[in-house]
């Protein structure tokens, strides 16, 4: 039996209409995953990489070092919006990125490992399940360390919902310190926040998920009626822009869609008379 709750779940997935939900899961016997599929082969979810999102509260927050040369991003979850708004939650969570920033923690293990006068993050985050009466969870963490001359940089977005850790990589020492620099490290990590890139490059994105976009493409354009013999003529193109929206490298930027990323980044090389290069990038979703 389809329940309305599973048509929901469908519509917030793909913004598809109720009934076009409601036949797409009578068509895959419930199966919410190969709904979605369904839908966008028929063209009528145009989500491409929505994804289960938990509905957790919390917050996102980053350090960077004052030196520049490393940082750290990390998401803390509560069970509600109230909370997570709290003076007493963020600054626990402040508290645990200032503890952090000081430690050379690699990995969420050990980052809940670190210690503070005596006790551990995660023996702190125990303290505060029972202080504040809401189940806690410090979800995920990342610490970027400079690979040569450049910098790490951060960007909070949204009050906490979404956070990126970005490093920027120079061949010249003194360029971290220039003002064209630090706009174009800021300038990045605002378009990672609004456009969520799933990779760096095209070889970044696994073959797997460029397998099943081939798949879709063809069922949506065997939907649409084109003749088989052209098919193999058309999907390059569409995996081409497939590509432009999903590698950061060759997105459009946010400021100036005219503009790739890649292109930005070597008018800026010019610019400064050095050589740019992203070399990671980490975005962080409340919830994801």
């Amino acid at each position: 039996m389809i329940t309305a709750s599973t048509v929901k779940e469908l519509r917030d997935k793909t913004n598809a209409g109720m009934m076009d939900c409601k036949r797409a899961l009578e068509e895959t016997n419930g199966d919410i995953d190969a709904a979605v599929t369904l839908l966008r082969e028929k063209g009528i979810a145009k989500a491409a990489k929505k994804a289960d999102r938990a509905a957790n509260e919390g917050t996102i927050t980053a350090r960077i070092a004052t030196d520049g040369k490393s940082g750290i991003l990390l998401e803390v979850n509560c069970e509600t919006d109230f909370v997570s708004k709290n003076d007493n939650f963020q600054g626990f969570v402040s508290g645990i990125a200032d503890t952090l920033i000081a430690t050379d923690a690699a990995d969420l293990d050990s980052a809940l490992a670190a210690t503070n006068a005596g006790q551990s993050v995660e023996d702190n985050l125990k303290a505060k399940i029972t202080e504040i009466g809401e189940n806690l969870l410090f979800r995920k963490y990342v610490r970027f360390a400079a690979q040569g001359e450049g910098a790490i940089a951060s960007y909070i977005h949204m009050g906490g919902k979404v956070g990126v850790l970005l490093e920027i990589g120079a061949d010249k020492a003194d360029t971290a310190a220039s003002e064209g620099f630090r706009e174009l490290i800021k300038d990045i990590t605002l378009h990672i926040a609004a456009l969520s890139p799933r990779g760096l490059a095209r070889e970044d994105i696994s073959a797997e998920i460029i397998a099943a976009e081939e798949s879709i493409f063809r069922a949506q354009l065997i939907e649409q009626g084109k003749p088989e013999a052209m098919l193999d003529k058309i999907i390059p193109g569409m995996l081409k822009k497939f590509f432009s929206e999903n590698c950061l490298l060759e997105q459009g930027f946010v400021k100036d869609p005219s503009v790739t990323l890649k292109s930005l980044l070597e008018a800026k090389s010019k610019e400064l008379g050095d050589t740019l290069s992203i070399r990671r990038y980490v975005r962080f979703g409340l919830g994801e």
